[in-house]
């Protein structure tokens, strides 16, 4: 009875995956993702280091992001991005996270998701229709604390690092074999027909009123990161 009431959760999320979204639903998304983000550097020695902040090309967040299964394993959510350019942080871009295996697991679980896109090839692969975490762009569990400059390992070996929140607590988390794509849906729904994941985060369009939330937290961020040094 389990088993059937799982796939049929899944099934349920599958189809959430393909539904219409509104302007609305994509700015509750932003919101919800800036939220997570403030929530996460304001805890002192558990954020996300200052240095690994600085060297951010691109920043993205997946407000619960749903994980589950009994062998084969399934995550789904989706998230917005920004990306470094010569005038601040660009507008958001959307996109999805599905597919991949996290192994033997016993239910559905939700976490938050952020991910720290380290370098102009990871950069590149967000730009993109679609890219394998893991594949397509290397991915490592990123550290957690004030400092992250005595081990440069972060920087050298993934071009992207991944986080997670469950339950009030905040990791490094290993996520391979995961998709990402696009949301194009959101894009249309927000902007839209005329504006591209590219342009948004390459700065060639102006961040809209509603994604003010999402782009003041990750401003904050390294502020916030700095302020957690100091206590």
């Amino acid at each position: 009875m389990n088993r059937i009431l799982f796939l049929i959760a899944m099934l349920g999320l599958g189809a959430t995956a393909w539904a219409d979204q509104t302007k609305g639903d994509v700015t509750d998304r932003l919101q919800k993702a800036g939220d997570v983000l403030h929530q996460v550097m304001a805890t002192p020695d558990k954020g996300i280091p200052e240095e690994v902040m600085d060297h951010a090309k691109c920043i993205a967040v997946v407000p619960h992001l749903v994980k589950g299964g009994f062998v084969f394993g399934a995550e789904g959510g989706r998230g917005v991005a920004t990306c470094r350019t010569a005038h601040g942080w660009s507008a958001p871009a959307f996109f999805d996270v599905e597919g991949g295996s996290w192994g033997l697991q016993i239910g559905v679980e939700g976490i938050d998701l952020v991910m720290i896109i380290q370098n102009d090839h990871g950069m590149q692969e967000l730009l993109s229709s679609k890219f394998q975490i893991g594949g397509d762009a290397s991915a490592a569990a990123g550290p957690i604390g004030r400092h992250a400059s005595a081990d440069t390992d972060w920087k050298l070996n993934a071009e992207i690092l991944t986080y997670s929140r469950a339950k009030g607590i905040f990791a490094g988390l290993t996520l391979n074999g995961a998709a990402v794509h696009q949301d194009e849906d959101a894009m249309h729904a927000f902007y839209g027909p005329n504006v591209t994941v590219r342009q948004a985060l390459m700065g060639e369009v102006p961040p809209p009123p509603g994604s003010m939330s999402f782009l003041g937290a990750v401003r904050s961020a390294r502020e916030q990161a700095k302020a957690a040094e100091s206590k």
